[in-house]
């Protein structure tokens, strides 16, 4: 029997058309440019709470230090400068060492008590970027930050559509590199711990050493994708960028797409992002608030709402579709590889 269509590459065929459709709009633009950027963050906690099972709220704090990592290693306001390339694959490894410090003392925990350590790591990252002005800038975040260059050609920060492709073939090795772990034998160990860490054990996985290795290459990929946040708005921005509503984002992007699918995280990225970044901008206009940015009305204000729209969308995607968009089995299928066990929400609990 044929497989079904591939959700990952039916996406990325879509992402690479859609610009034929939307030429010069900068809306559309923006938009999936933010979509990308989160894409590469809810990977990274597709690996460590999908594969793995570990409940983390702090992955806004690894998307920061990948920022202000590319930053400090690019900007010419410092002594030493790596160049674009670089910069990103160095604060991917920044990203991984941050995940491995944070990792070693807490992976003892488990369910509700990792989720608040994590929590608090966050916080704790923002407060010291925010103090630590001789090194962050403080809230005035770094800036300029470099171009990408390739060959002799250097995209500049106006041409959208450059980085539109830059962004998405990066998330495609992203993605291809996710997916070669999946299938790996590390990938395998994460799943089995997910179900049953005990069992595990019994076979000979570590548990604790390989859910170090899955905090620490989803803190990566995360501290990859705040990377090239600050890339492509030539500044790491203010701290607050990365508060904990960021965190909360990159957890619904992964329920919303389907935990532990890479697929799902991408349609999950789509639709949390794309409902705040182009629909909601949209009734905004319809209300007549697009223009001027604000209204007497305050239900006319997207951003006085669209968390309500948020929460609505979880409910019903809970409700009508407690595995995601696209659960892990559905992508297994496509994909000619045999479905894995059902995705769960990790339980509550003390310590493993």
């Amino acid at each position: 029997m044929a497989a079904r269509l591939n959700p990952i590459l039916a996406f990325f065929a879509i992402a690479a058309a859609l610009p034929l459709f939307f030429g010069a709009s900068g809306l559309f633009y923006d938009a999936f440019q933010s979509i990308f950027v989160f894409a590469l963050v809810g990977l990274g906690l597709n690996i460590i709470t999908g594969f793995t099972g570990m409940l983390n709220l702090g992955m806004a704090a690894f998307m920061a230090i990948g920022a202000y990592a590319f930053a400090i290693l690019t900007c010419d306001i410092y002594p030493f400068q790596v160049g674009f390339w670089w910069g990103l694959l160095l604060a991917g490894a920044v990203g991984a060492v941050a995940g491995f410090l944070l990792g070693a003392p807490t992976l003892g925990l488990s369910g509700d008590y990792l989720a608040i350590v994590t929590m608090g790591f966050g916080e704790i990252t923002l407060d010291v970027l925010k103090n630590l002005e001789a090194i962050t800038k403080g809230t005035q975040g770094i800036n300029p930050l470099p171009r990408p260059t390739i060959g002799g050609w250097t995209i500049e920060l106006q041409d959208e559509r450059s980085w539109y492709y830059l962004l998405l073939v990066l998330l495609g090795v992203a993605v291809l590199f996710v997916r070669r772990l999946e299938r790996s034998r590390t990938g395998r160990a994460w799943l089995s711990i997910r179900e049953d860490a005990l069992a595990s054990q019994c076979m000979g996985i570590p548990p604790k050493r390989t859910r170090m290795i899955a905090f620490a290459t989803g803190s990566a990929v995360a501290a990859f994708g705040g990377a090239l946040f600050a890339a492509l708005l030539s500044s790491t921005g203010e701290p607050n960028s990365y508060d904990f509503q960021v965190s909360i984002l990159a957890l619904c992007i992964i329920i919303v797409g389907g935990m532990g699918s890479v697929a799902g995280t991408l349609v999950g990225a789509a639709v949390m992002v794309g409902m705040n970044a182009i629909v909601l901008v949209k009734i905004a206009d319809w209300f007549g608030a697009g223009d001027s940015g604000s209204s007497s009305n305050v239900l006319a204000s997207p951003n006085n709402w669209k968390y309500l729209i948020f929460g609505l969308a979880l409910i019903l995607v809970m409700r009508l579709k407690p595995e995601g968009l696209v659960p892990p089995r559905l992508e297994s299928t496509a994909t000619g590889v045999p479905p894995g066990p059902t995705v769960s929400v990790p339980p509550a609990g003390g310590r493993a």
